[in-house]
């Protein structure tokens, strides 16, 4: 007699069952609007509460969601509660949200259009979309990635290579690229990735780059850096203060000095749907590359980058992979966009799909809309801040970032305030760093992302300073 072996993939009613406790769980979660604001635990205590999990025998699937459910999720902070303005959170829509569901279940592989065409074919509406809002010129196009530092890597490998390829002395230079104080964390780390050195260039008020301090900061440069500076990095609304570089300034400069221009709006890419402050990107349509990721101000779930190029032949140059099992489809429907050919992954998800179902349901207004919110809300902050005795505004709202102070507080009481806030479940607010008079002091930070925040959270987390 044959014993039969059940196997991983096999539906039996446990299975049917569990599936259905998941999907229940998924659908509470996604139609709350007010979840708990979660508090991180430490990895030890953790195990005592859980046990070990991957065994031998393994511990079944309904004890394994109930640990998850009832112990290991609530050790995590979800970035989409309304109260959540610390970093920069996010808030998925909920069609992106359950499309992510879908995209998984498909089990597409988003690299070749032979294997994902027809995904691929919705993200390249998406894409389409983006691209449109950059002003870019005609044949830019872009890809999707998992975020912002595999989308800055792309872009400055592909001017990497596009520089190296103009002259062959350029291919044994160790490569300099500059970029502001104020730059994103990735941009430095990214140059290390790269073995590149990195000049940071400011203008003398803030972590801001003008094309005035950058010409200055070359004109100094010695004929051996001059010889190796290959690409220059501006900032399309920084993370910490929503700040956005000179960018018609650069590239006036870029252009004159033939450097690679890219333009990091990771953060900031999103306010290019909002005709309130669209202005404030104007020199953006002439970057060589720029990255946006739609998981921040554009309500997609985590991860979902993009990077965006002039030349998409220049990124094909430099990341197009080629091997034996790569290149034999050869029927008329295998040929197509590869998005593998433009950005630094080979195997990728579909992680596009989400922003299109999202977008082909609700309509770009609809997203408009949401980014202004934001921006709103920032504004509205500012005069909440500068009505308040108590309270200093430090500068006026960049994007939907806004920076303030407490009078009279000290560093710890910024992080005792933080914290209270947190654990009461109330709200998460975390305090960071700001030059005032040349000297470094903290201070309090918000970043408006969820449409769903209001007026009066603001008031009430503004009143839990005093």
């Amino acid at each position: 007699m044959t014993r039969h072996v059940k196997s991983m993939h096999s539906i039996d009613i446990d299975t049917v069952e569990m599936m259905l406790d998941i999907m229940k769980y998924s659908i509470n979660r996604i139609s709350n609007s007010n979840p708990d604001m979660g508090k991180p635990t430490k990895e030890e205590d953790l195990l005592k509460l859980v046990g070990e999990t991957v065994t031998e025998e393994g511990i079944g699937g309904e004890k394994a969601f109930e640990l998850f459910k009832n112990v290991l999720s609530k050790a995590a902070v979800p970035v989409d509660h309304p109260r959540h303005l610390a970093f920069v959170p996010a808030a998925p829509t909920k069609a992106a949200i359950l499309f992510d569901l879908v995209t998984s279940a498909s089990s597409i592989h988003g690299a070749y259009w032979m294997t994902g065409g027809g995904g691929i074919f919705c993200e390249n509406r998406a894409m389409d979309w983006l691209v449109s809002l950059t002003g870019l010129p005609e044949k830019s196009f872009g890809v999707f990635t998992s975020g912002g530092t595999a989308a800055n890597l792309s872009a400055i490998v592909a001017g990497r290579e596009y520089w190296r390829s103009l002259d062959d002395t350029n291919k044994g230079l160790k490569t300099l690229l500059i970029t502001s104080s104020g730059a994103h964390s990735s941009i430095k780390s990214m140059a290390k990735v790269i073995d590149a050195d990195i000049l940071l260039v400011d203008d003398e008020n803030e972590d801001y780059l003008t094309g005035s301090a950058l010409r200055k900061a070359i004109h100094n440069l010695s004929q051996f850096d001059r010889k190796r500076l290959f690409a220059v990095v501006a900032t399309g609304g920084t993370t910490n203060a929503g700040i956005i570089d000179d960018l018609n300034g650069i590239a006036e400069v870029c252009e004159q000095e033939h450097l690679w221009y890219h333009v990091d709006a990771a953060y900031g890419g999103g306010a290019l749907a909002a005709p309130s402050v669209r202005h404030l990107f104007n020199g953006i349509e002439r970057a060589d590359s720029v990255t946006i990721d739609p998981h921040k101000w554009m309500f997609s779930p985590y991860d979902c980058g993009a990077v965006i190029y002039k030349n998409m032949e220049l990124a094909a140059n430099a990341h197009s992979q080629k091997g034996a099992y790569l290149d034999i489809f050869k029927d008329e429907g295998a040929q197509g966009f590869n998005p593998a050919d433009y950005q630094i992954q080979l195997t990728r998800r579909l992680r596009g799909l989400p922003l299109w179902f999202s977008l082909a349901m609700h309509g770009t207004k609809k997203y408009t809309e949401a980014i202004e919110r934001g921006i709103s809300l920032a504004n509205f902050a500012a005069q909440q801040i500068q009505a308040n005795d108590q309270l200093e505004l430090i500068r006026e709202p960049g994007l939907s970032c806004v920076l303030f102070k407490r009078k009279n507080w000290k560093a710890e009481d910024y992080t005792h305030w933080t914290y209270t806030n947190h654990q009461s479940n109330f709200a998460l607010v975390t305090p960071t760093k700001w030059t005032i008079d040349g000297e470094s002091q903290t201070c309090a930070r918000f970043c408006f992302i969820n449409p769903d925040t209001n007026e009066n959270d603001i008031i009430e987390i503004l009143d839990s300073m005093n």
